[in-house]
């Protein structure tokens, strides 16, 4: 398996620090407003790259965190008149709802900025004792001339770094171009203790502590969308080498934009288009199919008319999914003229996740079906490997997040496995009342949930 690392800019060998297990981190939402279609990109892209890993025998903990403090967040507070706290924890329910209705997977943990303010404060003290942050008016600031390998991963030297910095005209800094670890209270803001006064984390410092937290001093993959890569990244990398003095993360992987014409999307210039509107148009799966159709480091650029044809060329292969559903015959082992398409899937995932190349293989998988179809079912050996057949196309399918209903006969309905999805979710982050109402709920449905080490399995109620 190759990996593109934005570090080297090269594919490199997927050399896993422990052999046999994946730690990933990729970045969440600034959860001050809903989602939209590139927040959608980012997350089926690292949901996809999490799956796939899977699939390949791996071990994963795939770690994406909130941002839910953040100037964004206080000022549409203070609009509004009520706590940050509920902005975040608004957007949190309505950012879980949105992706659960695309098939992303919630990650193995799923951390919020607020609940880790201590990890921060005291990687803070390890910068300033370290001598690579200093105190101002309690402020604390990092001092990016202490760490001379900053710039690395954007590939910037310290002449260019002014240029796209999130830094604010402060005459207190030894250099315009050190960022803020720590924050001074200000009125109206919220605040937590610390050793230099009351205050709140600056907006880099949190990623450092929370994948360091549950992911250890260096991990494996670092994700994130390409606009992260400087000065987000960049400084993870400074906050957390310069008191370590070990990799951060082996491999850095960002995925390109998704353009509204020539503008990337993006709430600041509001031009977005949110995923709850989207999929009100638009069947999740086919969204989905047109964002993997063009490869995850490349631009995108909005197309209600691509996300259509993404539509119709999904009805291809569900097609055959129904055809197989309705034969009610066993399923046999994967006969030998369908045998050869899983390791092209393999092939071209195995290339840095090229889904584009992978959907080809699947699409031409149905098609090789579909003509089996065509030259007759009429007896139990052909029936049974058409269902094989069919069942591995699934199989391979769902690495993609795709065909997630499966060849079982009267299947449960969309309804049913997004609260599913909205129900695993939940239990992730163990809020097991949510679990057990979405429990309930499945079962007016007509169906029941049962837990298992594979994940959650459906089965119809009988009576």
């Amino acid at each position: 398996m190759r990996v593109f690392n934005t570090m080297t800019r090269t594919k490199e060998e997927l050399v896993p620090i422990t052999p046999g297990e994946i730690r990933m981190y990729s970045c969440g939402v600034t959860v001050y407003d809903l989602s939209h279609v590139g927040h959608a990109k980012m997350m089926i892209v690292f949901d996809v790259i999490a799956r796939y890993l899977r699939f390949a025998g791996y071990r994963v903990t795939f770690v994406r965190n909130f941002t839910d403090i953040e100037d964004k967040i206080i000022r549409r507070a203070n609009q509004e008149g009520v706590p940050a706290r509920e902005i975040s924890e608004r957007y949190i329910a309505a950012f879980r709802e949105d992706i659960a209705a695309l098939g992303v997977q919630a990650p193995e943990v799923e951390p919020k900025a607020t609940d880790h303010v201590p990890e921060m404060i005291a990687l803070i003290e390890r910068l300033v004792s370290g001598g690579y942050a200093y105190v101002v008016d309690g402020d604390v600031y990092f001092e990016v001339r202490r760490f001379p390998a900053y710039g690395k991963l954007s590939g910037k030297n310290l002449d260019e770094l002014l240029a796209g910095a999130r830094v604010d005209v402060d005459e207190r800094k030894r250099d315009p171009r050190d960022f803020a670890l720590w924050k001074a209270a200000k009125p109206d803001e919220p605040a937590w203790p610390s050793p230099w006064g009351p205050g709140r984390p600056g907006w880099h410092i949190e990623c450092s502590a929370m994948a360091m937290r549950y992911l250890g001093e260096s991990f494996d993959i670092h994700g994130g969308g390409e606009d992260l890569i400087f000065p987000h990244h960049e400084c993870e990398i400074a906050q957390a080498e310069a008191v370590t003095h070990k990799p951060f993360a082996r491999y850095w992987v960002h995925n390109g934009f998704v353009n509204m014409g020539k503008d990337k999307m993006s709430k600041s210039l509001g031009n977005t288009l949110t995923i709850r509107d989207i999929v009100k148009r638009h069947d999740p799966e086919a969204l989905r199919l047109w964002i993997l159709g063009t490869h995850y480091r490349h631009l995108l650029e909005w197309s209600e008319e691509r996300v259509e044809e993404a539509a119709r060329a999904l009805a291809r292969l569900t097609r055959v999914v129904d055809d197989a559903a309705s034969l009610g015959a066993p399923a046999a082992a994967v006969p030998a003229a369908f045998a050869g398409f899983a390791a092209r899937f393999t092939a071209a995932m195995d290339d840095d996740f090229n889904t584009p190349q992978a959907l080809g293989v699947l699409f031409e998988f149905a098609r090789a079906l579909s003509d089996a179809r065509d030259r007759g079912l009429g007896t139990l050996e052909t029936r049974a490997d058409f269902v094989a057949g069919v069942g591995e196309l699934v199989r391979l399918g769902r690495v993609l997040g795709l065909l997630r209903r499966g060849v079982e006969a009267g299947g449960p309905p969309a309804a049913v496995e997004r609260l599913v999805a909205e129900r695993t979710d939940a239990r992730a982050r163990r809020d097991w009342r949510r679990s057990d109402e979405l429990r309930a709920e499945i079962q007016r449905l007509g169906w029941l949930v049962e837990d298992t080490p594979g994940g959650p399995r459906l089965t119809r109620k009988s009576g």
